[in-house]
């Protein structure tokens, strides 16, 4: 590699591997991915070598050129999945690798991580769509039309309910048992005035929105690489968030004074 990168241009070089590492881990990577893409985007700019360490809630990265190192620790935020947001960062280091001129490459990349494209769906289709998934899974377990209804829109408000608070910063365990608890009380309504012909599948069914696979997934594959630490601290949290709905069920079936629920 080159030995003309000052101090200042490894400072720089350092920080925006970690941003990008942040991005991968905030936005729902797995461990692999965000350690390889770190390293490689190093390297792609000049480094020697850069090495990662992940935990649960934060990241330390070192890069190492003309045998000085330069370390940093970041925190890390819980954002929601956006599996676009990922392909556009792999992009970018894939363009980064491929560039054969290093004229204000670093500028050029950094530029392009200012410019991520981080628009999501509208709130209002997100949650028709959630409603939808739950309605069609209750339809396919024999649920009548009305019950199909009720689920439809149990589903919807409870989704809206979660990005409105998770958009405010709400614990998101709190977020996840205010969940639960909308959308089982809409659905257990089901039983409070007899609609439909089964009202346990509208209950399971609205809240199946919170079931946490993505995370789960992640967790299982982290372990499986290695990545025991972050592995079972995301395992850990991802039950948190299981039992998180299940206080919201039973405080709205409680609520109702319902004592019969399950198939």
């Amino acid at each position: 590699m080159t030995t003309s990168i000052s101090y200042v241009k490894q400072q720089r070089i350092t920080r925006l591997c970690v941003r990008c590492g942040l991005l991968l881990m905030q936005y729902g990577a797995e461990s692999a991915v965000v350690v390889d893409l770190s390293k490689r985007l190093g390297l792609a700019l000049g480094m020697s070598s850069v090495e990662c360490s992940l935990n649960f809630n934060a990241i330390t990265l070192t890069t190492i050129c003309d045998e000085r190192c330069i370390t940093t620790t970041r925190d890390t935020i819980n954002q929601s999945i956006n599996v676009n947001l990922l392909v556009q960062i792999q992009q970018i280091i894939n363009k980064t690798e491929a560039t054969v001129d290093s004229t204000d490459l670093i500028d050029r990349t950094t530029l392009a991580f200012d410019e991520l494209d981080k628009t999501v769906y509208p709130t209002w289709l997100v949650s028709m769509f959630v409603g939808a998934s739950c309605a069609a899974f209750a339809y396919l377990n024999g649920g009548s039309w009305s019950i199909t209804a009720v689920t439809f829109i149990a589903g919807m408000v409870a989704m809206f309910t979660r990005i409105y608070l998770s958009k405010h910063h709400f614990n998101p365990f709190i977020t996840v048992i205010v969940t639960a608890f909308i959308a089982s009380l809409i659905g257990a309504t089901t039983y409070y005035f007899d609609i439909g012909n089964n009202a346990d599948i509208a209950v399971a069914s609205s809240v199946l929105l919170l079931v946490p696979s993505f995370p789960l997934i992640n967790s299982f594959s982290d372990i499986l690489k290695g990545y025991v630490n972050i592995g079972v601290g995301r395992a850990v949290f991802t039950y948190m968030l299981t039992l998180s709905a299940c206080v919201g069920i039973v405080m709205a079936l409680v609520l109702l004074r319902i004592q019969h629920w399950g198939f």
